[in-house]
């Protein structure tokens, strides 16, 4: 696996981009957390790239997200090396996370669902998804 990054010049700019190549998988992802919520996702996986817009609409940050996988086979290393290359983007984009109150939490009642998020900015790595 080869990963690498690129920070801003503008240290107080909250961007980043993280290269990510394993025998499975070559991703590229960019995040700017001061955006407008544009969002270009290519990742072969259509609910998964819906889903990747909706995060960079709802939260203001413009996403781009380029991934090929061997989605002959499954699309589950494509998911997985996604989710970690924006994770490893968001951390950089982050930096020192200096004026970032550490807990949040949102409820979006949408349609006939409610989405729940509840976030801690500690660094400690935990995630569940339902």
């Amino acid at each position: 696996m080869t990963m690498s990054t690129s920070m801003p010049r503008d240290s107080k700019a909250r961007i980043a981009t993280i290269n990510r190549k394993t025998k499975e998988t070559d991703i590229r992802v960019s995040v700017n957390l001061d955006g407008t919520g544009k969002t270009e996702i290519s990742t072969g996986i259509g609910f998964f790239d819906h889903m990747l817009e909706q995060l960079g609409r709802h939260s203001l940050s413009d996403i781009n997200v380029e991934a090929k996988g061997d989605l002959h086979i499954d699309g589950h290393h494509t998911v997985e090396d996604v989710g970690l290359t924006l994770g490893q983007a968001l951390k950089e984009a982050l930096g020192e996370k200096r004026g970032i109150v550490r807990y949040g939490h949102s409820y979006a009642p949408m349609d006939e669902t409610l989405s729940r998020v509840a976030l801690d900015l500690s660094g400690r790595p935990y995630c569940v998804w339902r």
